[in-house]
């Protein structure tokens, strides 16, 4: 199996260089930066002194043999095994509430045993997911603090183990990277920063031939949702939806206004992240209605 280490990119590129080539359907490890590139790792050490330049690291880019341009990325995330300390932040100007913050701080964390320590009182348990993970945009670079629908920094609490995603294929081989694993994160990661953590993930990574999608989306045992990222939240939570009533229209048969009625009953709507360049929403229906997405 490929362990796919030491090799970190800061934004998804058509023109990155690969890492590694892996074969369709192949599984592998990506052993994980955290989002600050293990700078806040020593106690001590502070935002201030921080390379900002080496921010939300991705390992990777690998080129997937067999994808080329059109087709969808198919990635099952398998395991994520963490490190045993992580870190959290405030930083003014920063955040939901960064406008009331009015000096920073750094909070180093020890986790063990299935579980967070915030401090001596409070414990509460792991939830592994990843922040960071997508394929090459379709035009340019994108550093991998912004989400769109090439993936990036979504911040989608629900890409936890068991989760398989599906991305649109903008160049040959995909080149995909993902990191930015926390050990918990609660839906809008609303002070910027979750228990961002080093991590190794293990994926299998698939070629699906003869469909095509514009949005990165996600299933696991539950649900199947819709992934969308958009400056504006407004128009993000409008796309989510859109695409999401396409789907059930085409998948369940239904006339446009009874597959939104649909969505209205049973459909969830997901804020994943509220402080990115670009907001991340995902729109859901739960299975037992939905059982695929393809």
């Amino acid at each position: 199996m490929k362990i796919i280490e030491n090799k970190m990119t800061f934004a998804f590129d058509g023109k990155n260089e690969c890492v590694a080539q892996v074969e369709d359907g192949e599984t592998l490890i990506f052993r994980t930066h955290d989002c600050f590139d293990n700078q806040l790792d020593e106690a001590g050490s502070t935002i201030g002194n921080l390379n900002w330049d080496c921010i939300n690291p991705a390992t990777g880019p690998v080129y997937v043999k067999n994808a080329v341009a059109g087709d969808v990325l198919k990635v099952e995330i398998l395991e994520i095994t963490l490190g045993n300390q992580g870190v959290m932040c405030a930083l003014p100007d920063n955040g939901v509430l960064g406008q009331l913050i009015t000096e920073e701080s750094v909070k180093r964390l020890k986790v063990e045993n299935g579980k967070v320590h915030f401090n001596e009182q409070i414990v509460f348990d792991i939830n592994p997911m990843i922040g960071v993970i997508g394929v090459a945009p379709e035009n340019g670079a994108v550093n991998c603090g912004t989400p769109s629908n090439h993936g990036g920094n979504m911040d989608n609490k629900r890409i936890t183990e068991g989760a398989t995603l599906y991305f649109p294929i903008f160049h040959d081989g995909a080149i995909f990277s993902l990191g930015d694993v926390h050990a918990a994160m609660g839906d809008g990661e609303v002070m910027v920063s979750g228990v961002e953590i080093a991590a190794d993930v293990k994926v299998r990574l698939s070629v699906i031939k003869g469909c095509r999608i514009e949005t990165p989306m996600l299933e696991n045992d539950d649900i199947c949702g819709v992934i969308y990222s958009h400056e504006d939240i407004e128009k993000a939570v409008f796309h989510a939806v859109r695409i999401m009533n396409e789907i059930v229209q085409k998948k369940l048969g239904l006339s446009f206004n009874d597959a939104g009625m649909l969505l209205s009953a049973v459909g969830d709507l997901k804020f994943c992240q509220v402080v990115d360049p670009e907001r991340t929403v995902m729109m859901c229906m739960p299975k037992s209605i939905l059982n695929q997405l393809f």
